[in-house]
């Protein structure tokens, strides 16, 4: 009876659906982390430019969140019941973009803030698509980012930029969407880092 009245008593102070957790335990989710397009150093012959620190990015509440979105449809958003990212969307889109500038020696650092009191570029960006489309028996992954770089020093805005990338998947299981998810972050962070470069003067066509 002691033990009843003590769930009893749980169930009451933790709000709503935390108290449910709490009694049943969380479902087993596989996790799941996206690759930037390499990591393999790049010299640009430039010699080292500036520091880059890669704002955290900013998304709305529904992608807000470490679980995987798939539309049914354009007006529903669900997420997969089975599988959840590392991260939330916006940490793991910092991460790539890290990742993905950091092979590149135009730059004396590149993180998530800067060495000292600031940094000499800071790239601001907003996560609007980071899902999956139902498409037939299928789906059609959809990464759209705008993104902004900045130079610190004036606060003046030097590049703006708007990127999308697609990719298909034969199905809408998890082991057909990941890779399919793979594919289009790889896509998304080229783009991002050719336009970053060529934002601090820098032609990533040259790059070795």
């Amino acid at each position: 009876m002691r033990l009843t009245a003590a769930l009893l008593m749980l169930t009451l102070i933790l709000p709503g659906c935390t108290a449910l957790k709490a009694l049943e335990g969380e479902p087993d989710r596989d996790v799941f982390e996206l690759r930037p397009p390499s990591d393999r150093p790049q010299s640009c012959g430039r010699g080292r430019l500036a520091e880059l620190v890669i704002e955290p990015p900013k998304a709305r509440g529904t992608l807000d969140t470490d679980r995987i979105m798939i539309r049914p449809n354009a007006l529903q958003t669900q997420y997969l019941p089975d599988a959840r990212w590392g991260d939330t969307v916006p940490t793991t889109l910092q991460t790539l973009l890290v990742r993905g500038f950091g092979v590149y020696d135009v730059f004396t650092h590149v993180g998530r803030a800067p060495l000292g009191t600031a940094g000499d570029y800071a790239l601001i960006s907003e996560v609007q698509d980071f899902n999956a489309e139902v498409s037939g028996k299928g789906a059609i992954i959809k990464l759209t980012v705008d993104a902004q770089m900045v130079r610190e020093m004036d606060a003046t805005v030097v590049a703006r930029g708007h990127f999308a990338t697609t990719a298909q998947a034969p199905t809408t299981k998890t082991a057909d969407l990941i890779p399919a998810f793979d594919a289009a972050g790889q896509q998304l962070v080229a783009q991002m880092t050719g336009w970053g470069l060529k934002a601090v003067g820098v032609n990533a066509a040259r790059c070795r």
